[in-house]
């Protein structure tokens, strides 16, 4: 059986307080878009796990697929299987990669072994193994906060437009990220700025993690400010980083970037 897990961006993300668990309250938009890993499950005599493509950094025995299977298999007799992940949604460029390849895995658990899941208890199995991991069950734009894992439907469709996701060769981690973020209360709620016109987001909708990861990666500052000189609409880094995604009525036949850079157009 294979699936294919999709990548996310987001549009705005405000950083507001520190919470006693020590994660973040915060709001966001999380949108999906058609940037893809790929994951293949056979039943074998003995559980075993690889990938392929993007090399993902760590053991593999700490994949979020392998502590998928572990934590469901606590609850439900599920045979061994040989996982192979194909990664092409680059790592550690905020688009939720790693989390999407585990959501995406519960729901092929679900339904290859007829579990009987329902959407609220997949995202309950999610929800224990990272903030943004409950998104990707349903995989529909969502208004996200608390920690990133409580939704609100938002009316949002950018079919009508183009979208250029630029990678730069930067890696930021989380912890890096979230330790250069100052929290504090949003001017507007973007639950209300996301529903005005994309040519209206720029200089409302902001990413709190912009101000210091641009301090310490002028790389990635550059590329935001490159898709606006490219007539993007607005433009904004995803997540933590280091990915930046542009919004664009049309793209230009030529974009600035050199081959250091992984350019892709949805």
């Amino acid at each position: 059986m294979i699936l294919f897990p999709n990548a996310k961006i987001n549009i705005g993300l405000n950083v507001l307080s520190r919470r006693s668990d020590g994660y973040h309250n915060l709001e966001t938009v999380f949108y999906p878009i058609p940037l893809h890993d790929s994951i293949e499950v056979v039943e074998a005599e003995s559980l075993s796990f690889n990938s392929s493509g993007i090399v993902i950094p760590g053991h593999a025995n700490e994949n979020l697929c392998l502590r998928a299977y572990e934590l469901m298999s606590r609850d439900f007799e599920l045979p061994p299987l040989s996982i192979h992940l194909h990664k092409q949604i680059p790592i550690g460029a905020g688009l939720g990669g790693g989390s999407s390849d585990a959501a995406f895995f519960i729901k092929l658990l679900n339904e290859k072994f007829s579990l009987g899941l329902s959407t609220e208890e997949m995202e309950g199995y999610a929800r224990r193994l990272g903030a943004d991991c409950a998104f990707f069950i349903e995989n529909k734009p969502v208004f996200a906060s608390g920690k990133g894992d409580e939704f609100q439907s938002v009316d949002l469709d950018l079919s009508a437009y183009k979208i250029v996701l630029v990678m730069p060769p930067v890696h930021v981690s989380t912890g890096e990220a979230y330790r250069g973020v100052k929290p504090q209360s949003s001017e507007y709620p973007l639950i209300e700025l996301i529903q005005k016109p994309v040519s209206q987001w720029k200089g409302t909708i902001k990413n709190d993690f912009e101000e210091s990861i641009f301090k310490t990666h002028t790389l990635i500052r550059g590329v935001k400010a490159s898709l606006y000189e490219n007539g993007a609409l607005y433009a904004a880094m995803s997540g933590s980083g280091s990915a930046v995604y542009g919004i664009f009525e049309s793209v230009p036949d030529q974009l600035n970037f050199t081959e250091e850079f992984q350019v892709y157009q949805f």
